[in-house]
């Protein structure tokens, strides 16, 4: 009998082996690699769906980019947006919408979610409204030419260095007044002086408040109020608001300068004032209540309205000292009522009151102007100025000099003294007051009566747990924002 050799079979047993073992180690780490990838791409792909959860009434009045953590309930937290992306992975590793998956479709990676963290956020209202400051800034700096803002510069400028915004003509005035009444003369004079006070009419009129002379009927004002107890700056200030930990945003712009431009620019083009109001807001006069901070329509217009007259004065006081004919008009007039009462020597004072009264007069003119759409130079010169001495003593409002008057067309307008007074307002102060309006607002749609900024969420970062059913585990840590 011959013996059989049986080396071809003991070979290729062993290259099976080896083959075989490297075969089903390529298919592992294709598994483990596959899994791997596919985690990563889920959790971005997840991430992703929940900044598309954008607040769309928020993006739509004021063109801002948020999560809103409590997605329309009346609680906010991390908690609700881990449960959203726990869906969004979910739904992204689930196969039940493959067409007959159970007979021709096998996940070779089998991997589920086991968990989500979040390990940090980055709130709308951190480092006191920094965040929503800085985003306000970016959704406009492409609509915005930064040659306004050298503009803005010059008048902050002249408005320093000739004290504009400090000045207290009104009180100057007054103790002038008095300084006239408190002179000892005979009681025949003493009427005489007060019969024949050239400001007597201009003080009558102040008495009845600028905007029942600058506007054509104060009841049509808007008459709207806001409760800011609950609101965001409310609650900051009682330390009552959530708070993120993710780093503070980097600035885009070298001069801090800059940024605050841009945040008051945004102001101005997202919320209302007088002149531009929408009837949806919580506030018809909102730019004004940035500045103001009263709780309603008319009384932050008025204090605007003030503080205007009150810088317009200063300025046109500045002019007619320097103006050495209308500085020789009010010292002839005060000369000529002295010799009829036979006191020259109240001559000085009674030149500080006509020019003093004169100034006003002409302010409230340049409010007017302002308020009904025209400019007013921020320093007036012999072509700009309205009034003449006696047209503006007898408090008529269409008494001009006939010389030209206050140009439409040259000068600041409203929106400009509204920037100058936006730039003089304390940034902590203003933003806490311009989140109050967007969060007012916002309440006022529907399905949004709980609405918080501090729920708000402009980033965030995740701690995403996966794992497999071949054994593989995975911790992928993401962090995502607009």
């Amino acid at each position: 009998m011959k013996a059989e050799n049986g080396y071809l079979t003991v070979y290729m047993s062993l290259c099976l082996t080896v083959i075989l073992s490297l075969c089903l180690t390529l298919i592992d780490g294709a598994r483990r690699n596959g899994a791997a990838m596919e985690a990563s791409c889920v959790a971005d792909i997840g991430l992703q769906s929940v900044l598309a959860e954008y607040h769309r009434q928020l993006l739509e009045q004021y063109n801002l980019f948020a999560v809103d953590s409590s997605y329309g309930t009346a609680e906010h937290g991390s908690y609700n947006t881990e449960a959203h992306l726990l869906r969004y992975l979910d739904k992204n590793l689930s196969s039940d919408d493959v067409f007959l998956s159970g007979l021709f479709y096998r996940d070779i990676v089998d991997l589920h979610v086991d968990g989500v963290k979040t390990t940090g956020v980055s709130i709308y209202t951190d480092d006191n409204g920094a965040v929503f400051r800085r985003r306000a800034a970016e959704a406009i700096q492409d609509d915005i030419g930064l040659s306004l803002l050298e503009e803005l510069k010059g008048w902050l400028t002249t408005i320093e260095v000739n004290g504009l915004d400090t000045a207290d003509l009104q009180s100057e005035k007054e103790a002038a007044d008095r300084q006239l009444s408190q002179i000892e003369i005979s009681e025949t004079e003493k009427v005489s002086v007060e019969t024949l006070n050239p400001t007597k009419i201009l003080e009558e009129k102040r008495k009845l408040g600028i905007l029942r002379q600058v506007v054509e009927n104060e009841e049509l004002l808007s008459r709207n109020t806001l409760d800011f107890s609950g609101l965001v700056y409310d609650r900051m200030e009682r330390n009552e608001i959530s708070r993120g930990n993710l780093p503070p945003l980097e600035s885009k712009w070298t001069e801090e300068m800059t940024e605050r431009f841009l945040f008051q620019e945004y102001l101005l083009q997202y919320m209302g004032r007088y002149g531009q109001e929408s009837a949806e807001d919580a506030l018809r006069y909102q730019v004004e209540y940035l500045i103001a901070g009263k709780n309603n329509d008319t009384e932050n217009l008025r204090s605007i309205a003030n503080r205007i007259c009150a810088i317009r004065e200063a300025a046109n006081a500045i002019y007619l000292w320097s103006d050495m004919e209308k500085r020789s008009e009010a010292e002839l007039m005060a000369d000529a009522i002295c010799s009829a009462i036979a006191l020259p020597e109240i001559a000085p004072v009674l030149e500080i009151v006509i020019i003093l009264g004169w100034a006003y007069a002409e302010s409230v003119y340049d409010v007017r102007t302002l308020l009904s759409g025209g400019r007013i130079p921020l320093m007036k010169n012999r072509d700009s100025w309205h009034y003449g001495l006696e047209g503006a003593l007898s408090g008529t409002s269409e008494s001009g000099t006939g010389e030209g008057g206050a140009s439409w067309g040259q000068g600041l307008s409203y929106a400009d003294y509204l920037r100058i007074f936006l730039s003089l307002t304390g940034l902590d102060k203003l933003t806490g007051r311009a989140m109050n309006m967007v969060e007012a607002d916002i309440r006022m749609t529907s399905g949004n009566e709980a609405f918080c900024l501090d729920g708000c969420y402009d980033g965030v970062e995740f701690d995403i747990y996966m794992s497999s059913g071949f054994g593989y585990e995975y911790r992928l840590t993401r962090r995502i924002s607009y």
